[in-house]
């Protein structure tokens, strides 16, 4: 999978540009508003599109304690959980992994 990326404005070091996925074009520099466990809190879709947002951000280890894996493939995945057709970001949670830890209780 490739992500063309177009630079169309420079000033020295800095650049513009757009990256090209197929759920759509990402203008950088990006604001992404976090949906941390699957929603962006306080905001409705409409909403978050209006912000000028093309992609929102979601927290893998937050989103695997609620709603759960098994609940968001059963629904159809991710997107259409979070009702989202554009571009999702979702970083690894393994910071929270660390720091959360001795909030956590295992039984695995």
């Amino acid at each position: 999978m490739s992500f063309p990326f177009e630079i169309t404005a420079r000033d020295g070091a800095a650049r513009v540009g757009v990256l090209r996925t197929r759920r759509g074009d990402i203008r950088t520099p990006a604001f992404m508003p976090v949906g941390t466990a699957g929603t962006v809190k306080g905001l409705t879709v409409d909403q978050v599109g209006a912000t000028g947002a093309d992609i929102i951000l979601g927290n893998t280890y937050h989103l695997m304690l609620r709603p759960g894996a098994e609940r968001i493939a059963g629904l159809g995945g991710l997107h259409k959980f979070m009702d989202w057709p554009f571009p999702i970001l979702t970083d690894s949670g393994g910071f929270q992994v660390m720091s959360l830890a001795k909030l956590r209780k295992l039984n695995e």
